[in-house]
């Protein structure tokens, strides 16, 4: 996963999970998030979901929650995961100011 705390620009795809997280989901229901969102242009396999899961996980940016005995665990978004997801949404927003300055105005 490339995606970095410090400065750099998340992927989509991670972006996308953090997002599908701030209410507790199991791995089928992100997958479901992102392909409903996105309109089917995202479509995660479950191997690249549950490898990206376990990354964010280790990253301190979801942790699983609720009672996953017997159920399909869960995860959430951690409090540092919204620090990185209001970060990325800054980002982005800067990134749409500047590219509509330029396409609609003409400046460089």
């Amino acid at each position: 996963m490339r995606d970095h705390a410090k400065g750099g620009a998340l992927t989509e795809v991670t972006f996308y999970i953090l997002l599908s997280l701030y209410s507790p989901k199991h791995g089928y229901a992100v997958m479901q998030f992102i392909e409903e969102k996105t309109e089917g242009r995202l479509s995660l396999g479950a191997g690249t979901l549950y490898g990206a899961l376990n990354t964010l996980q280790e990253k301190g940016w979801i942790t699983p929650c609720g009672d996953s005995e017997g159920r399909k665990k869960q995860y959430i978004i951690t409090e540092l995961g919204k620090e990185i997801a209001e970060k990325e949404l800054v980002r982005l927003d800067e990134l749409i100011s500047v590219a509509g300055e330029i396409i609609r105005g003409g400046a460089v």
